[in-house]
């Protein structure tokens, strides 16, 4: 029976939930303006960033291995549980890191920290899911969408100032009071969903580790070794292509199983989840790209600060924060191309405004423009497509959508890593010699514009596979077998 009466709207607890998965969504990119600072504390001796860079690849291998299978966990355990867990870890693990003193402890701390966000991650869209009903859940994913859009674009302003005035362990310390108080808030107002009986599918369990495991590593490393070897006989395509046919293995192997598989496969056989599912590969990868050859451009050539820098992003944070809620209420009412598709195509605009201002010598402040573009681009983007990918989810299934949507958007963001990596790197070497002395990276001329293109692109692909989707019909409050949280018995 239930510990108390929980609220009987939910959207307290959605609040309760935004903070610790803003904590979390805020760390994935705080840490790189930090690493300078990280280096030259903890790693000073050598002359490459290739220790320092497992700092971010700790947290991300981490965080995207286990995703399929906790989000499953929720379902078994109960969201709220799984919540709370991995916001403890989370928090703790951020005490960790503060005080670390050897760039190895701060690497292992990283990689709790990651484990402790793959916990909580996918409950909160699961909980989304399962307690508000299908019609009225766009304004709820359009407050989740803002979320996340905002927290990605604030963590690098927030970390420049944290490192500027506090050094650099002032990033993971200011994490506790943060995660204390969301604790307390989500102990008292996520409400104690109805567990679903799982049993645990130990093949798929093994199968989807090593497959992501490999596949994740091997993009994240494809850069440091050149896409070529990285011990003995094997090379970075070798990794990728284990992890490829495993993972074919996970997909046959769960068309197999009969009972519980990880990943049920009919839930691709609704045509929003699996659109919104590939929608969000192009997403991911064109948030993540973008960013480090516009940072490069906008510190190394035009001589901008960290935070100066970070400060041409705050229209985007502020239009996405804005306009997010009303485009989550919106979407209730509309198709759901009637918002992605401009959205995105507004995000191909001012990506390809940026790359004209990068070919000239343009006022600093005119880069604005793009970031207020960016901003409405966001709104129309991050909550659009989580709502119609779990739309039509079952209440015992949330958990396990919630992992794979969650898995796909990391997937897109390692696959932009590692692409924008590998072609500001070609483009380099390609102008080598015309860049050398008088003509380098500190003139402006590189990264070429054409590098902005290759996120461009990206999100123009994502235009065409959000017109596949189909309009949802709502017949209501209860559609989708949605319960408020006063009708659900405790969790087990």
């Amino acid at each position: 029976m239930n510990d108390a009466s929980p609220p009987r709207s939910p959207w307290p607890a959605l609040w309760a939930m935004s903070i610790g998965f803003f904590m979390m969504l805020l760390d994935t990119t705080i840490v790189s303006v930090a690493n300078p600072a990280i280096k030259a504390a903890l790693d000073p001796h050598t002359n490459n960033l290739d220790n320092v860079v497992w700092v971010t690849s700790a947290y991300l291998l981490a965080y995207a291995v286990p995703l399929l299978i906790t989000g499953r966990l929720g379902d078994r355990f109960g969201p709220r549980s799984l919540y709370l867990i991995g916001l403890a870890i989370f928090t703790l693990a951020s005490l960790g890191c503060g005080l670390s003193t050897t760039l190895g402890m701060l690497v292992g701390m990283r990689a709790v920290q990651g484990l402790g966000a793959a916990l909580l991650s996918p409950q909160t869209m699961a909980v989304i899911t399962r307690t508000f009903p299908a019609h009225s859940r766009g304004a709820a994913m359009g407050l989740w969408g803002a979320t996340s859009g905002v927290a990605t674009l604030v963590g690098p302003l927030a970390g420049g100032i944290l490192v500027d005035g506090f050094g650099w362990e002032a990033i993971f310390f200011v994490n506790l009071p943060v995660g204390v108080i969301a604790f307390v808030l989500a102990w008292i107002l996520i409400p104690r969903l109805e567990t679903h009986p799982h049993r645990f599918d130990l093949g798929g369990v093994v199968l989807s580790a090593i497959a992501l495991f490999l596949i994740v590593f091997g993009l994240q490393e494809a850069e440091k070794y050149d896409w070529g070897q990285i011990w003995g006989p094997v090379s970075v395509w070798s990794l990728i292509g284990s992890g490829v046919v495993v993972l074919a293995l996970f997909v046959w192997q769960q068309s197999r199983t009969r009972s519980e598989p990880l990943v049920p496969l009919e839930l691709f056989g609704d045509r929003n989840f699996s659109v919104a599912n590939l929608g969000i590969v192009t997403v991911g990868f064109t948030v993540t790209s973008m960013a480090l050859p516009l940072m490069f451009y906008v510190q190394l050539a035009r001589g901008l600060t960290p935070t100066q820098a970070a400060l041409l992003m705050v229209p985007t944070a502020v239009m996405a924060g804005v306009l997010s809620p009303p485009a989550g209420h919106l979407l209730d009412r509309v198709d759901p191309r009637a918002l992605l598709v401009p959205g995105l195509l507004l995000v191909a605009a001012a990506l390809v405004t940026y790359a004209g201002l990068m070919n000239a010598n343009a006022p600093i402040w005119w880069f604005l423009l793009p970031a207020f573009l960016m901003g409405v681009g966001n709104a129309g983007m991050w909550g659009p497509l989580a709502t119609t990918a779990t739309r039509n989810l079952p209440p015992r299934q949330a958990g396990a959508g919630s992992g794979i949507y969650n898995t796909t958007r990391t997937i897109g963001s390692v696959l932009g890593s590692a692409a924008i990596a590998a072609f500001m790197q070609a483009r380099l070497e390609a102008n080598l010699p015309g860049s050398a002395g008088e003509g380098g990276f500190g003139t402006g001329q590189l990264p070429e514009p054409v590098v902005v293109l290759l996120p461009a692109a990206m999100i123009t692909v994502g235009v065409g596979v959000v017109c596949f989707l189909r309009r949802p019909r709502f017949h209501g409050p209860a559609d989708a077998g949605t319960r408020l949280p006063t009708e659900a018995p405790a969790e087990a």
